[in-house]
């Protein structure tokens, strides 16, 4: 489980826009409280659907 903070460093974003990321359900997350968790899996899958995506538009 990563945070957010560790997700801006892996993915070289802002905060803002990592919140983006988990407000659009574009990157899965869970709520542990207040504390919002990214799964190592979520993220990963992520990178790997993100060019796809591109290509595609």
């Amino acid at each position: 489980m990563l945070t957010v903070p560790q997700v801006m460093a892996r993915l070289q974003l802002g905060r803002s826009a990592v919140y983006d990321l988990l407000r659009t359900r574009q990157l899965a997350s869970i709520a542990l409280g207040r504390a919002r968790r990214i799964p190592t899996r979520a993220l990963t899958d992520f990178i790997h659907t993100r060019p796809e995506q591109e290509t595609a538009v």
